[in-house]
């Protein structure tokens, strides 16, 4: 029985009309689920945190390469259908919760499992995240899990609409305030496309697998370290010079800089000069390389 099949079966078996409000787009395609298993790169040793696991049919594969894996599932009908599902099967190596991964905490996962599977903790980089998210949550599940939680993943490898992916791996020239703030995190690699008809019921756009490896060593320079906290980034004021950059998009960076941060624009064109950028640059135009290097300059000059 194929996928599709067993998708619209179970649904009917269990009375499940899927949710477009919630995103409820069941992937139908063996071989995307087999893309995004290999994409995790699982050991024998490794704990996944799957959100949005749905029927469980990428459950099921992430149990067989993972030491374990704890589903988040924020729909109480489906959470439910997952416990039988699993049980049926006897897979006993996932552990289903119930809630909304925004309140879910990782520092959780040591615990969850009776008796536990993770031995001595987490920390940094002790669990990897696999997970297919709807578009309207995209960029507060990255702030999440990149930038505000601890412990944080060594691996996200998300389903998202290619729209979103490819604006996550944008390169200069399309840098838009979510790459900048995806990359300064991680490493963006496209995986694959996933195209409409992966799905059921269809949606209206393509997806695409991405995989993000979070890299937090790549802006330690003495200039961007808060002079107090030692070893923390200033994340605050690099991301407000980010988001003064691309306040108006159409205009140049320069003028964008001087009106949102109320800096003299001849300033900050001596420093666009400094670090090798044109007066009429815009910041869509910027590498992170370059954002970092402007961050630095306008440190040293006491300007931000």
């Amino acid at each position: 029985m194929n996928l599709s099949v067993k998708t619209k079966n179970l649904c009917k078996q269990y009375g499940i009309r899927p949710a477009r409000s919630k995103g409820q787009n069941f992937l139908i395609w063996e071989h995307v689920y087999e893309k995004i298993v290999a994409a995790a790169g699982l050991q024998k040793s490794d704990t996944v945190l799957e959100v949005g696991p749905g029927l469980g049919f990428l459950t099921e594969k992430l149990s067989r390469k993972a030491k374990e894996v704890i589903a988040v599932e924020l729909d109480d009908r489906l959470a439910e259908v997952l416990r039988e599902r699993l049980a049926e099967q006897k897979i006993e190596n996932v552990e289903v919760v119930n809630e909304d991964i925004f309140i879910f905490n990782p520092s959780r996962l040591a615990s969850l499992r009776h008796p536990p599977l993770i031995r001595g903790g987490l920390g940094r980089g002790g669990y990897k995240i696999v997970a297919n998210l709807p578009y309207n949550i995209t960029s507060r599940f990255l702030r999440k899990f990149l930038s505000e939680v601890e412990p944080k993943p060594s691996l996200l490898v998300l389903l998202l609409q290619k729209e979103v992916v490819e604006r996550l791996a944008a390169k200069p020239g399309q840098m838009s305030l979510l790459a900048v703030s995806a990359q300064y995190y991680a490493d963006v690699k496209i995986i694959t496309r996933v195209p409409k008809e992966a799905f059921w019921p269809m949606p209206k756009v393509e997806s695409a697998i991405v995989a993000l490896t979070p890299d937090l060593t790549r802006l330690r320079h003495p200039l961007l370290i808060k002079e107090r906290e030692r070893g923390e980034v200033d994340e605050e004021k690099f991301f407000q010079l980010v988001k003064a950059g691309f306040s108006a998009r159409r205009k140049q960076l320069q003028g964008n800089l001087a009106k949102q941060l109320d800096i003299n624009s001849e300033k900050i064109k001596e420093v666009l000069r400094a670090v090798g950028l044109t007066e009429r640059v815009r910041a869509q135009e910027l590498s992170m390389e370059q954002w970092k290097q402007l961050f630095i300059a306008l440190r040293e000059r006491n300007v931000v």
